[in-house]
């Protein structure tokens, strides 16, 4: 008879390859039983997932500029602040606006409906990213990839979360402590 590939539970998530950059993890599992006789194939046997650790292995923070912010729609903020409503102590966020200078055209071959916020990006547009817990980090507090710190006019990279194939580059315009941006040009730091 024939005998199918048997795998393992999948390993837990890696730390990310390397510190201060998007990179991945990784997580793999083993193959128990080989399959035989025309058994179903193995599946993969390793998964990546994208990542970013914004300390080193010194425990120093990351160069701010080095680091791209990694963003989705501002639609997902209303869940967010659901779920924080119940602890008090935490920090208000901030919204930070940004001139959009540069899109890759990964951005509109977007078809997910998950996916199709990255539509409204255009070059030359201004938007408004929220950083709201948890994105907002306890020692630092602010949101990676904020560009706080950068030189005026620097050029920052952003990543959109959902498609690696979205990313570009931005000019940091001004910090808000209030957050009023159209929705379609609103996202949020993840």
């Amino acid at each position: 008879p024939a005998i199918p590939c048997v795998v393992s539970q999948w390993s837990g998530w890696s730390g990310c390859a390397e510190p201060c950059k998007t990179t991945y993890r990784v997580r793999r599992r083993h193959i128990t039983q080989e399959p035989r006789n025309g058994g179903e194939a193995c599946p993969p046997l390793e998964e990546r997932a994208g990542c970013v650790e914004y300390w080193t292995q010194q425990g120093t923070e990351c160069k701010q500029s080095l680091i791209p912010a990694l963003i989705t729609t501002g639609g997902f903020g209303k869940a967010r602040k659901k779920r924080a409503a119940a602890d008090d102590n935490e920090r208000a966020g901030y919204c930070v606006e940004f001139q959009l200078v540069a899109i890759t055209p990964g951005c509109l071959q977007s078809h997910h409906s998950y996916t199709r916020w990255m539509r409204y990006l255009r070059e030359g547009h201004t938007v408004c990213v929220e950083c709201q817990h948890p994105a907002l980090d306890s020692r630092s507090q602010h949101c990676y990839g904020d560009g706080s710190g950068s030189k005026k006019n620097q050029l920052l990279h952003w990543q959109a979360v959902g498609n690696p194939q979205c990313k570009g580059t931005w000019k940091r315009i001004r910090q808000l402590d209030t957050c009023s941006c159209p929705s379609v040009h609103s996202f949020l730091f993840i």
